[in-house]
């Protein structure tokens, strides 16, 4: 068994990447997917020192998936094309990983020197770089009940099982990420055939960590967890003991792709996805992702071709939803992937603290990075400010004022953290957070010093109880092992921290949604046995858990159909501005509402395509068509209506304002449609937006079919999301002070820009920066020199295609320029001289013929004067 560690703060993921926006000093050595070689024929080798780059390289041509000698000999011309145009060019790399079955390339690192030439390569289709990957985990509260069977009543998992009998058997679900604790008995208590964890492979080891260049990986074929996310989603998908999953008798393939320490790479997600395709998985789950990616990053359409051979994939949509629009994440943006949103659960159960006189008992939240609530003990509770208190706490407090006593503090003004220290500096020895706004609070404390009493955190209201208390005269505090349920004011409305849709592509994201706010199920033992977890990590396994059911009951469904009956069969969650108004929240939030696995086994009648995109409304009113296919022996006549939902309105996609205004026209070619027994039909629907609407506005709603002598409960529907206006006039590059291009020079590890320009020997870290802020996605991002005086062209230093925005209002990349350029296909060593840098950045979905769909920034005079 391994060694446990600690827990890392988790809500799903967030990634740069090394080199364009990570820190200069940050390097990679050796391959990630097996101890240290010898280098091929061909490639480099790096000094342990030598600043490098990870990128994935896309070749031009799809492999045959037929496979066969054809397959074989295309794939090897592909690569030794590559090596003989990186030794003429002379490009130092060092290959990490080929790719062949789900996706055809490379990923490898490569000097900081021949980043530039990657892209122009012959037989090149594209390249993008391999990010780094993070677990981000929040913890929910701490409960002593079996929470994730209420999740199953919202989803309907629970009927499925108790009326239908369906559990999941036979049915092969693979999960990628930071393994499974096999050890735990919800999960079967063993590993290898036979047991529940039937299958896995660890692809990196214990102690591996992407951005730590000194450890490397040392994959080996236990998949045993460290970390506890992947035993999380594992309880959640088939957990079958104290906690019942949604399918509780599937079989697990467990996929390692972290390490204790935490830290993965993507490159290292499209291996697990072909083992998981080899090992004859028939769902995968991806509770992983990096926010603001195209649907052609190679994690997603890994994850499509993985879909194509049959397998159905589903992934967390991403947990950036205080960061605006266009947020969604590979590899859940893939056009072939379930995107998974995250509703908040209707119960939470957690731990209490009682206080005295009046023996009220306060649920509480556990912090992040603070050591377990005892369950027993007791002290006197001491506030440090009042209910009105702006910055309680953020200052240091007095020598020993606290001794001995639980600190009552409100948030707000300054970070968990640096409260917490203060109340421990002055002797407290334990925090009681409450908040200043409805709802629940879950502080973190994992930054800086080590926190070391335990830290909770608990509501407005609860706050407002114990001021009152302490108004009245002392009061005792005692921890206790007593639980206390309670009804979540915001159950069953889009979580907040659930990322927001379209991608940057106007494809329709998320898919579905499901409950992944507060869901209790399976950690690893050494790490309690159970726990309580937020983050649209844990609304994608119950997705998964509930299309095992799906297949446990519905065997002949195909791969590429189950996205759409799972989205046809959704309940639609209400708007979380007015949710009593009726109107559901907006489609690029929810996509098609919260599953109802029970409905999707039941239904006879599937409507496809499940989801519309309707691109940009400049083009006009969008017609589009509907495919009914019913699979009953008698005939079904729906009629149809439409469901207008709420819309992103307003200029700052960063913090959008949601609206119920503006709703789009609908126009059926009928009012209603007859299906005939075990046959299909037709219908035609345009849609128009609304022209009050805002430009720049997403708006969204559903088509919604309701069977003829049914009732509400019965409708089908399709959701359907667009943008308003011309998508080409979404700004892409900043205008203003550091959201606005600048150049940029390396002192030690500080970037200072340059306004005027500046000089460059061009040794080590002293090259030209282009710092770069992104508000929108980039079709394509473009680095151009030429002579400052003349205007000679010296060709591109660096050329990107579906380039991410930035992962906030003050993000930015830097990409360096070592001196060398391509032009016309050709490597050049640009001399000594004056020159201009001009950034080039094509428009999402833009047509770079058209001049106005592109935006450019040329850098004051950079000279390179070499020693």
């Amino acid at each position: 068994m391994r060694t446990r560690v600690r827990w890392f703060s988790l809500t799903c993921l967030c990634v740069v990447l090394s080199g364009c926006s990570g820190d200069p000093g940050d390097k990679e050595s050796g391959q990630d997917n097996a101890p240290p070689e010898s280098p091929a024929p061909g490639e480099a080798t790096f000094a342990p020192e030598e600043q490098t780059e990870l990128w994935f390289v896309e070749f031009e041509r799809a492999p045959d998936a037929r496979g066969g000698q054809g397959k074989d000999t295309l794939l090897r011309e592909q690569r030794q094309l590559f090596r003989r145009a990186a030794a003429l060019r002379g490009l130092r790399y060092r290959q990490r990983f080929s790719f062949e079955e789900l996706w055809n390339g490379l990923s490898v690192r490569v000097g900081r020197e021949g980043a530039e030439a990657l892209a122009d390569m012959p037989g090149v289709k594209a390249v993008y770089p391999v990010v780094p990957l993070t677990l981000d985990m929040t913890r929910a509260a701490a409960p002593l009940e079996p929470d994730l069977e209420v999740a199953g009543d919202m989803s309907g998992a629970d009927v499925v099982r108790r009326e239908l009998g369906v559990t999941g058997e036979d049915v092969r679900v693979g999960v990628i990420d930071s393994g499974i604790d096999y050890h735990h008995p919800d999960l079967g208590g063993c590993f290898g055939p036979g047991c529940r964890v039937a299958f896995g492979y660890d692809f990196v080891g214990d102690d591996f960590v992407a951005s730590d260049a000194s450890v490397q990986p040392a994959p080996d074929g236990d998949p045993d967890d460290c970390l506890g996310h992947g035993t999380h989603v594992a309880g959640i998908i088939g957990a079958s003991g104290v906690v019942q999953g949604v399918a509780p008798d599937v079989t697990f393939g467990a996929y390692r792709v972290f390490g204790c320490r935490g830290g993965s790479r993507a490159d290292i997600i499209v291996k697990a996805l072909e083992r998981a395709a080899d090992d004859g998985m028939h769902v995968v789950n991806i509770s992983i992702g990096s926010p603001f990616q195209w649907p052609e990053y190679p994690t997603a359409a890994a994850a499509n071709a993985l879909v194509a051979r049959g397998v159905v994939v589903v992934a967390s949509i991403g947990n950036s939803g205080e960061k605006g629009l266009w947020a969604a994440g590979a590899p859940g943006v893939g056009d072939a992937v379930i995107g998974t949103a995250s509703v908040d659960n209707s119960r939470v159960t957690r731990l209490s603290f009682a206080v005295a006189p009046g023996g009220a008992a306060v649920g509480y939240m556990r912090a992040v990075g603070g050591p377990p609530a005892p369950l027993s003990g007791s002290a006197p509770l001491a506030r440090t400010g009042t209910l009105a208190s702006a910055r309680d706490a953020c200052g240091a407090l007095p020598a020993g004022s606290l001794a001995g006593a639980i600190a009552l503090i409100r948030r707000g003004g300054c970070s968990f953290h640096d409260k917490a220290a203060h109340a421990q500096a002055a002797g407290a020895v334990g925090v009681v957070f409450h908040n200043d706004r409805p709802g629940e609070l879950s502080p973190s404390v994992d930054s800086g010093d080590p926190i070391t009493i335990p830290v909770v955190g608990i509501t407005q209201a609860d706050g407002q109880l114990l001021h009152a208390r302490l108004d009245a005269g002392p009061v005792t505090h005692r921890w206790t092992d007593r639980a206390v349920a309670t009804r979540v004011g915001t159950a069953g409305l889009l979580s907040g921290f659930s990322s927001h849709g379209l991608s940057a592509a106007l494809t329709f994201k998320p898919d579905v949604a499901a409950p992944g706010g507060g869901i209790y199920a399976t950690v690893p033992l050494e790490l309690g046995a159970y726990d309580a977890l937020s983050g649209t990590s844990m609304a994608a396994p119950h997705v998964a858990g509930a299309v095992a059911l799906l297949l446990g009951a519905r065997p002949e469904l195909p791969a590429r159909r189950v996205r759409d009956v799972l989205q046809n069969t959704a309940v639609p969650a209400p708007w979380g501005g007015d949710p009593g108004s009726g109107v559901p929240e907006g489609t690029h939030r929810q996509g098609a509402g919260l599953i109802r696995i029970d409905r999707a086994i039941r239904a006879t009648t599937v409507i496809t395509p499940g989801k519309l995109a309707l691109g940009e409304s400049e083009a006009g009113p969008a017609a589009r068509t509907l495919t009914l296919e019913n699979s009953s022996g008698g005939d079904v006549t729906y009629d149809l209506s439409h469901a207008p939902a709420a819309s992103a309105t307003g200029g700052d996609h960063w913090a959008p304002r949601s609206a119920t205004t503006g709703a789009a026209r609908v126009d059926f070619g009928a009012p209603s449609v007859t299906v005939p027994a075990r046959g299909s039909a037709a219908v035609s629907v345009t849609i128009t937006a609304n022209d009050a609407l805002a430009d720049g506005s997403l708006f969204g709603g559903y088509l919604v079919f309701t069977p003829r002598g049914g009732s509400e409960a019965g409708a089908l529907r399709v959701p359907y999301a667009g943008f308003k206006g011309d998508y080409q006039r979404v700004p892409v590059l900043g205008t203003s002070g550091q959201a606005a291009p600048w150049l940029g020079k390396l002192s030690g590890t500080r970037m200072t820009p340059e306004p005027s320009g500046a000089t460059y020997t061009m040794a080590a870290d002293d090259v030209p920066y282009v710092v770069v802020h992104l508000d929108h996605g980039a079709e394509r991002l473009i680095l151009e020199v030429a002579e400052a005086a003349t205007a000679k062209p010296w060709g591109q230093a660096l050329s990107l295609s579906r380039v991410g925005q930035s992962a906030s209002p003050t993000a930015a990349a830097r990409y360096a320029w070592k001196g060398r350029t391509t032009l016309d296909r050709r490597p050049l060593v640009v001399p000594d001289g004056e020159y201009r840098i001009t950034l080039r950045v094509l428009k999402a979905l833009g047509d770079p013929g058209n001049a106005a769909h592109w935006e450019t920034w040329t850098s004051p005079v950079v000279t390179l004067d070499r020693p």
